[in-house]
């Protein structure tokens, strides 16, 4: 059934960031500045919403800019032969929201906590939609497979990345 409303995400009311355990003692925030994304929908119930999701590599900031630059780099996710990574929803019951994720040339089916916070109109008259999403994927499953090990042992960078997304809708017109 085709989905009848469109919603594009706010960018500057959202943010899409992820969490990383460095040396396993600390933890290293990262966001993506530039993104875009919509999502179809039966009106303002967003039960097996359509969203799509792209993030330009390039604009990738954890407050470093040597990390940020290594991140760029082939060692993680080359920016060069792939500048964006593209999150296509398959399903979403309310609860869990299960897509396809590409980043680099893998393309993986994640499953993400989705806290729908509901919808409201802002004082321009525009309706708004807030999402709370949470998710952990294995960067190796995504070619992002540098790694190297401190003098004591350590792991520098974690396997497991955690994804913390904070989205808010417009509806058009």
């Amino acid at each position: 059934m085709e989905k009848n409303t469109k919603w594009t995400i706010d960018a500057a009311h959202s943010e899409i960031s992820f969490k990383v355990k460095h040396m396993m003692i600390s933890t290293v925030t990262g966001h993506f500045d530039i993104f875009e994304g919509t999502a179809k929908t039966n009106g303002d119930d967003f039960k097996d919403a359509e969203i799509e999701f792209k993030a330009k590599v390039d604009s990738i900031n954890t407050k470093n800019k040597d990390r940020d630059t290594h991140l760029k780099s082939d060692d993680f996710f080359n920016v060069e032969k792939h500048p964006e990574l593209v999150f296509v929803s398959k399903s979403f019951d309310g609860n869990k929201m299960v897509g396809d994720l590409t980043i680099r040339d893998v393309t993986k089916e994640v499953t993400l906590d989705a806290d729908f916070n509901g919808v409201a109109v802002d004082p321009y008259g525009q309706t708004k939609a807030g999402f709370e999403m949470t998710g952990q994927i294995n960067r190796k499953d995504f070619n992002l497979t540098w790694s190297a090990v401190t003098e004591a042992g350590s792991v520098v960078v974690s396997d497991k990345v955690r994804l913390v997304i904070d989205v808010q809708f417009t509806k058009e017109a």
